[in-house]
């Protein structure tokens, strides 16, 4: 019996530690960058606040719409009073043959009491009530909006994030072959060097170059490290789990690369920012209509019942327990007369406010055009930009093979072959950069050219 209680200790603390395990596992994500974008879209941070800010503002919006419907309330009550108060009563109220002025101490109310009431509220008409339930839905729009303008960064805050990842590898592929080349070529100058058929300078001058290609790699491998984390923390991935991105930066410049999407155009109204302006507007609108609404009068009813009973023992379950009972039907009217002035100061506060947002909408109007003209040719310089450093890049390939050839058959100095592998490897970054370019700025146009709108989450 002891050794059967030992193994199935032993079997139950091995499925605890495999449980632990598996709990602790870090788990593994391998994402193309339309993948990322969905995966974003549904699980990063500000995307899952926003939705939660529109549920928000639905539970606010009948909060507001049950004020105007039926409202119930029950109350129960049970006092013991546990030192009767005493009335005095003149003595010869009992016995006209008492003395003046003498008294008799009497308790008139029972030691307990219960009582049990229930009243039906019902507002009838009240001007601020009506104007609430359409701001409910100017607030609920702009919850709305604000989530479609979120998902709108969370997509282009993704692609970024994506890209400096391939950025950042490309640059360590292409460091990396640098740095083997630039080993070879001073393996063999120095093999020259000793020689006798070269300077010791340009040992070393190759040396300096080798150093600092080595320096930037290294840094360039932390870069990478942290463009990863970068992507993760877009995406909503814990950053302690694997990633990994299947795309290659070329082949997404190469789909990024779209030249039709230049002569696109919207209505900036359908733009985003002039959505959210507008509601902002119309939220103004509303608050003007709430203060006006408050000159109106307020009806409204209520019927109460209840039943109370007393004793001087708790009795109140018993079925002798005698109860009484009461009911209450009443109207309320409120209306308002005057408030010096009061009333009028604040409505010409809220209009004051209505006409700057006037204002507001009309120079996010301008705002939008100006952003979709800023976009477009950030786009168009992307798209030149990255032709130019492809064509400079074969150049500056050529130009570094031919100062090699010279510098190994002693016709060019080491100084030209050093200027010209740093010509190659700047035009190395700027080609990535440019590629890189043409997919950040094809994001910001397709942002500012986006007219989504919301669309409900299917549960």
């Amino acid at each position: 019996m002891r050794k059967s209680l030992i193994l199935l200790a032993c079997v139950f603390g091995f499925l605890n530690y495999s449980h632990a395990q598996d709990s602790t596992e870090v788990q593994s994500y391998a994402l193309s960058l339309q993948d990322a974008i969905i995966y974003g879209l549904n699980n990063s941070y500000s995307a899952k606040n926003a939705q939660t800010d529109v549920e928000i503002a639905l539970k606010q919006k009948w909060e507001i719409i049950a004020q105007g419907l039926p409202q119930i309330t029950g109350e129960v009550t049970y006092q013991n009073q546990l030192i009767q108060p005493t009335s005095f009563i003149p003595a010869q109220f009992f016995d006209p043959n008492a003395a003046a002025g003498t008294f008799i101490p009497v308790q008139f109310s029972p030691k307990q009491s219960a009582a049990a009431t229930a009243t039906w509220n019902q507002l009838i008409f009240d001007g601020s009530y009506i104007v609430g339930v359409q701001s409910s839905k100017t607030l609920l729009q702009i919850s709305e909006n604000a989530k479609v303008k979120t998902d709108l960064e969370v997509k282009q805050a993704v692609i970024e994030a994506y890209g400096n990842v391939l950025l950042a590898e490309e640059s360590v592929i292409i460091l990396q072959k640098n740095l083997k080349t630039l080993d070879k070529n001073l393996s063999d100058t120095q093999k020259i060097f000793e020689n006798g058929l070269t300077e010791e300078e340009d040992v070393e001058q190759l040396q300096i170059t080798y150093l600092g290609l080595e320096t930037q790699l290294n840094n360039t491998i932390r870069q990478l490290a942290i463009a990863y984390d970068m992507l993760k923390l877009t995406l909503g991935i814990p950053i302690d789990s694997k990633l990994q991105v299947t795309d290659s930066l070329e082949d997404l410049a190469m789909q990024y690369y779209d030249l039709s999407l230049l002569t696109q155009s919207i209505n900036p109204e359908n733009n985003i920012d002039y959505r959210i302006a507008a509601d902002q507007t119309n939220l103004a609108q509303t608050e003007v209509k709430l203060e006006k609404s408050k000159a109106l009068p307020r009806l409204s009813a209520y019927v109460n019942y209840g039943a109370s009973g007393a004793s001087n023992d708790f009795s109140f379950l018993s079925d002798e327990q005698r109860y009484f009972e009461q009911s209450i039907v009443g109207v309320s009217l409120t209306v308002p007369i005057f408030s010096s002035g009061m009333r009028a100061a604040k409505t010409a506060q809220k209009e004051l406010a209505y006409k700057k947002s006037l204002e507001d909408l009309e120079q996010t109007r301008n705002q939008v055009k100006l952003q979709m003209a800023t976009a477009r040719n950030d786009y168009q310089f992307a798209l030149d930009n990255f032709s130019t450093q492809e064509k400079n890049l074969a150049l500056a390939e050529r130009i570094e093979n031919k100062n090699s050839i010279k510098f190994f058959e002693g016709i060019a100095s080491s100084f030209e072959l050093s200027e010209a592998q740093t010509q190659l490897y700047q035009a190395q970054q700027d080609y990535l950069q440019a590629m890189y370019e043409v997919i950040a700025n094809k994001a910001a146009l397709e942002k500012t050219l986006d007219t989504s709108v919301y669309q409900p989450q299917q549960n």
